[in-house]
């Protein structure tokens, strides 16, 4: 998508979209939703559906809706529908007033259900559901009609409304459609229309006890909405026939449903069972923890919805399941925050640094550049002084080859400020480095020598009276392989998780972030960008690292 808005790019789908305007099967309409089921958090996975959708809609100057799935009282809660229309916004879908529930449709379904079965199309079963699942046979062997199949009209129409009136206890009966148990379709062999569930519903409370399933509700929400084209993803390919049969069976609006293939990242599960796992068993802090595939735990950690739109064009739209290395979408985030995000310095695990020759008690402002990819951001002054603090991986009392930051004798350029020279290396008892002695050379403000002189390191660093305590969560992958659900046998997928995938540092950043708003991102020179997380406090920042400077897609580039 470009800008958050339309696809830039043709793809099988447009094709289809631009055949149907041509042919004037929906008189040039284009109306899209995005219905989810309010049982988790959306991650990123959703995004490309979210923002395909929206973006057809807006392409052909059309309508785009977004429609809650809540047939399932016993695992939909009011949390999720809320993080849910938090992300869609987020994420710059805008459904235009155009909020819907499949509940808003409940009495509809179920009089078409009554249609149904006067027209001979359904049933009610007393088949329990291990016995449904065992008479619908295999993808090799025909299934079995139920005993209950040939029930006259009339008798299903008494069952089903006592099904409604709460005669029956959950699971004992279900609405099951007549279509063709000997069909190569599993989904086409009597699938269940209505349960049983005796549940408190969010939206109708008690006024249900009986609620459609997913097949049952999603192709006739969107014939009542006037949804043209109804976009999914493949698991949904198999489906589609059941879709089409119903929608035909009652003679109502026909939308295209057409699928694409879901997003799927190396070293990422996408399940929300499996999310909900993680959650429950405090694997992760909630469904926002930084290291979720969530949209809110990417929100969190400092993702922009730029970046999300920029991975889903480089990738594309495509008809066939793959999987995106996680390295893409990381060189996605990095793209957008290098053009964004202002610099600063922050100093992860602080070295003192005594200049010994620099005046007690001077205080200089140093100009510092904001951003060098936009000029316009300008600079901003940090304070410098005699007591400094710098990275411990910035000296080396013994350096390995090529190795040009700061040991004994060696001088070094400290980013907008001076050369120093360490002169002397300062021990606890434990014969820790702890301090450096060195010099300023005070001809060199700016980092340029009058002489001519070169340094081959430059390092970034703090004036330590000045400098802001913080908290620094540096996040890595939360599953160690490539594919979290390759175990070996008898293991499990939970065997995969990362140990080591958070780091909490005491750090420190210059004053210039004091204040700042949760959600503030910055680069921090030198080591990594960062976002500013809810949990902060004026008097002490928390940061969370967003992705590292280093740039792995190029290196998986030249593999490839």
């Amino acid at each position: 998508m470009s800008n958050g808005e339309t696809p830039t790019q043709s793809n099988f789908i447009t094709d289809i979209i631009d055949g149907h305007n041509q042919s004037g099967r929906f008189a040039g309409r284009v109306h899209t939703r995005f219905p989810p089921e309010p049982n988790g958090y959306l991650h990123i996975g959703h995004a490309k559906s979210i923002m395909l959708n929206y973006g057809l809609a807006r392409q052909y100057g059309g309508k785009f809706n977004l429609r809650f799935d809540d047939t399932n009282p016993t695992k939909e809660e009011q949390e999720y529908i809320d993080s849910i229309i938090a992300d869609v916004h987020w994420l710059g879908a805008d459904w235009e007033g155009r909020l819907f529930y499949a509940s808003d449709y409940f009495q509809q379904l179920y009089d078409w259900a009554v249609q149904l079965i006067q027209q001979g199309q359904a049933y009610v079963c007393d088949l329990r559901a291990d016995e449904v699942r065992e008479y619908r046979g295999t993808l090799t062997e025909p299934g079995r009609a139920s005993p209950y199949r040939s029930r006259s009209v009339a008798e299903n129409l008494e069952l089903f409304a006592r099904m409604k009136a709460g005669d029956y206890a959950d699971g004992s009966r279900t609405l099951r459609a007549k279509i063709d148990m000997a069909s190569p379709n599993l989904n086409l062999r009597d699938p269940v229309l209505y349960r049983i569930l005796h549940a408190e519903h969010p939206r109708t409370g008690d006024a249900w006890c009986i609620y459609p399933t997913y097949d049952w509700a999603h192709g006739q929400s969107d014939s009542i909405e006037g949804i043209t084209h109804s976009i999914c993803t493949l698991e949904f390919e198999d489906h589609r026939p059941l879709y089409d049969w119903c929608i035909q069976s009652l003679g109502i609006h026909a939308p295209q449903q057409i699928e694409f293939a879901r997003l799927n990242l190396t070293y990422t599960l996408m399940s929300k069972r499996r999310l909900l796992k993680l959650v429950n068993e405090g694997i992760v802090s909630g469904w926002d923890d930084p290291r979720m595939p969530t949209l809110s735990a990417q929100r969190r950690r400092g993702v922009t919805p730029a970046a999300l739109h920029d991975l889903t064009e480089r990738i594309g739209v495509a008809k066939n399941n793959s999987v995106v290395d996680l390295a893409l979408y990381e060189y996605s985030i990095r793209q957008d925050l290098n053009q964004h995000a202002l610099r600063v310095m922050g100093v992860l695990n602080p070295l003192k640094v005594t200049l010994i020759n620099y005046p007690e008690g001077q205080v200089e402002w140093l100009d510092a550049v904001n951003n060098p990819e936009d000029p316009a951001a300008g600079v901003r002054q940090v304070p410098f002084s005699r007591e400094l603090w710098i990275e411990q991986d910035d000296f080396r009392e013994t350096p390995p080859p090529k190795y040009f930051r700061l040991t004994v004798g060696r001088e070094v350029r400290l980013r907008y400020g001076y050369f120093i020279k360490c002169v002397e290396v300062v021990k606890d008892a434990d014969g820790q480095v702890i301090e450096l002695l060195c010099t300023y050379d005070p001809d060199t403000r700016g980092g340029n020598a009058p002489d001519g002189r070169k340094v081959k390191s430059t390092i970034h660093w703090l004036s330590a009276a000045h400098a802001l305590p913080a908290e620094a969560r540096l996040y890595e992958r939360l599953f160690l392989t490539e594919n979290p659900d390759d175990v070996a046998e008898g293991g499990d997928w939970m065997d995969n998780l990362n140990p080591n995938s958070l780091e909490i540092l005491n750090c420190y950043v210059e004053p210039s972030v004091a204040g700042a708003a949760p959600g503030s991102r910055y680069q921090f020179e030198r080591l990594a960008y960062f976002c500013v997380d809810p949990d902060s406090t004026p008097e002490r920042p928390v940061f969370n690292r967003t992705v590292a400077l280093k740039d792995e897609w190029a290196k998986v580039q030249q593999r490839g």
